[in-house]
């Protein structure tokens, strides 16, 4: 957040044009309307002549090299900047004749290599332990710059005897001179107001501009808005939050929300699937196929037996008195039984009981 307020002083006589700009409350430019604007506010009374030109035998350079000089007789332009050094020695301890790789002892033919096929088998190429400091093989002497060189020869600077100096195009008047003493006090009602800038930095915000000739009134108004703003975002502890943050990275980027949402549910995705495993389709289809026709499921035949397993007591009692009444029952039969015969049979003595007499 910015409050940016330009204000203009004007004196009890006069006015000064003085101007003072404030970012933050704080000071950052101060001057004169008059003299410290560029462009300036009143243009110039003379311009440079648009019809004027440089003359052909005008000379503008200062330094000129110098025609008398001669390159000396001992200047070697081919010299070279780097020769080898004549004073340098091999080190006691270089290795001329020791390579900078070779095979590796370490290394076994493999047990499926056939010579008539693959070739003769050649141990692979390691580094030379003996050679770690980089002290084998050939030994050169080192290049050291060369005393003698001193590049192309090319003639001293001195002054031109000719400089005309620097040209600059006759002055004329300006034809659309004009000159505004208080320029503060003559504008017209500004509505808008532009800010030009080059950054490399986005989402830059300015706000609470005001425009006033009056100190006074640029502090009061700071005071009744941008003050308290600025002492909210000094206790909340400035700048924007991490989840602020986030949001707007994302506004910036849509593919952050695909990437959060694929961190989110696979993990979930993957933790269902290897608790629930493969039987959840089976498990399904069965249930689905017994409402649909009623077929008995494991869980409805351990009901049933559970149910069965309560009802056991009380249907044994039934059986026992059910069996108890089914004896009584066959003994009330037989005595029946044995009444009927007997009463069969009773008549029939009677007869032949009277036969008899």
């Amino acid at each position: 957040m910015t409050n940016k307020a330009v204000v203009s002083t004007q004196s009890t006589g006069d006015y000064d044009g003085s101007f003072e700009i404030l970012v933050d409350q704080k000071s950052v430019n101060m001057g004169s309307l008059l003299e410290n604007m560029s462009p300036s506010i009143n243009p110039p009374a003379e311009i440079d002549d648009p019809e004027d030109s440089k003359p052909t035998d005008w000379d503008d350079k200062e330094k000129i090299p110098d025609p008398m000089a001669v390159k000396p007789e001992d200047w070697d332009e081919d010299a070279p900047k780097m020769i080898t050094d004549t004073a340098a020695t091999m080190p006691d301890d270089w290795l001329e004749d020791e390579l900078d790789y070779v095979q590796d002892p370490e290394a076994v033919k493999p047990a499926d290599w056939d010579d008539e096929e693959d070739g003769d088998w050649e141990a692979p190429l390691v580094e030379n332990p003996k050679c770690e400091a980089g002290n084998c093989g050939p030994w050169t002497p080192p290049q050291i710059p060369n005393p003698e060189y001193k590049g192309r020869w090319a003639p001293p600077m001195i002054d031109n005897p000719n400089y005309s100096g620097v040209w600059a195009a006759r002055k004329i008047e300006n034809p659309a001179f004009f000159e505004d003493k208080t320029p503060f006090a003559s504008l017209m009602p500004i509505t808008a107001i532009g800010i030009e800038m080059w950054t490399m930095t986005k989402d830059i915000m300015f706000d609470n501009i005001i425009l006033t000739d009056s100190r006074t009134v640029a502090d009061s108004w700071a005071a009744e808005g941008w003050n308290k703003k600025a002492l909210k975002e000094k206790l909340s502890g400035g700048g924007a939050s991490v989840v602020d943050q986030f949001m707007d990275f994302a506004g910036d980027y849509p593919i952050v929300w695909g990437i959060l949402a694929a961190a989110v549910i696979l993990p979930l995705v993957l933790f269902y699937m290897c608790c629930s495993g493969g039987s959840t389709g089976e498990v399904a289809d069965d249930g689905a196929e017994a409402k649909k026709t009623d077929k008995v499921t494991p869980d409805d035949a351990e009901e049933e037996a559970e149910e069965e397993e309560e009802e056991i007591p009380g249907l044994e009692e039934n059986d026992e008195e059910e069996v108890a009444n089914g004896e009584e029952e066959v003994a009330n039969g037989e005595e029946k039984e044995e009444e009927v015969v007997e009463e069969e049979e009773a008549p029939v003595t009677k007869r032949r009981t009277r036969k008899a007499d």
